[in-house]
């Protein structure tokens, strides 16, 4: 894949006022600040025209320049609580390219909290992109396994539980479940010109790359840190 026949632009959201676990996105991560793995593996895939990290704080925005991000500026618009994070992505887009004076084709945001996503799978998950002719946006996700939603209940207002799903049997086998996925925020990718349509990744048709849950994991809170150290150690272990 040669990365000068279309522009291809890194977009890493990265937003400073996380509540769950403040100061996540540059919070120590197995001796890096979290960031900077996101920052190192999209570095390393020598896909991107740049690799621009989008926050509204002046402390991750220095330690993303250590690591080698460009951020030339903070972020005018979208660092509330309330805005997603396509639309933080569509409007760091915009400032970059009023910014640069150039246009990029291909849009590929990599989330900070997804510190395991590696080179090699940016690499295979944008191959698999243009592959796909751009048609479709390709969002990372991974097979639902314990934690299979088929099987969730909610508590009704009355106390009693009920299946979300009623149509699903009492008796049915897990091996009998239609397969799900569930979205990670490791690697999505999109044209241009169908993020800005739709101010969305979930764009019509969009399709999903599937990880290894190890590459998948999303650090929101302080569960999710502990499986990420638990995941940590076993992509290392099998490195070795």
């Amino acid at each position: 894949m040669d990365h000068m026949v279309e522009k291809r632009l890194a977009i890493i959201p990265a937003r400073g006022g996380s509540k769950r676990l403040p100061g996540k996105n540059i919070m120590d991560f197995q001796g890096k600040p979290m960031i900077a793995w996101t920052i190192e593996a999209a570095l390393e895939t020598n896909l991107f025209d740049e690799v621009l990290v989008s926050t509204d704080d002046n402390e991750i925005a220095e330690i993303s320049i250590h690591y080698g991000a460009i951020v030339p500026f903070l972020r005018e618009e979208h660092a509330d609580d309330y805005s997603t994070v396509s639309q933080a992505t569509c409007a760091a887009l915009y400032q970059m390219e009023k910014y640069s004076g150039r246009e990029y084709q291909i849009i590929v945001q990599l989330m900070a909290n997804c510190p395991l996503r590696s080179a090699s799978s940016i690499r295979h998950q944008c191959d698999a992109f243009e592959k796909s002719n751009k048609s479709n946006s390709l969002l990372s996700g991974i097979k639902y396994g314990m934690f299979n939603p088929w099987w969730a209940h909610k508590k009704s207002e009355t106390g009693k539980y009920e299946r979300i799903f009623e149509g699903m049997k009492v008796n049915t086998r897990s091996q009998d479940l239609p397969e799900l996925i569930c979205p990670t925020g490791a690697t999505w990718i999109s044209s241009r010109a169908k993020l800005t349509s739709f101010k969305s990744f979930y764009s019509e048709g969009y399709e999903f790359f599937e990880l290894n849950w190890r590459e998948g994991v999303d650090i929101d809170d302080q569960a999710d840190l502990e499986l990420a150290k638990v995941a940590f150690q076993l992509i290392y272990e099998n490195r070795k």
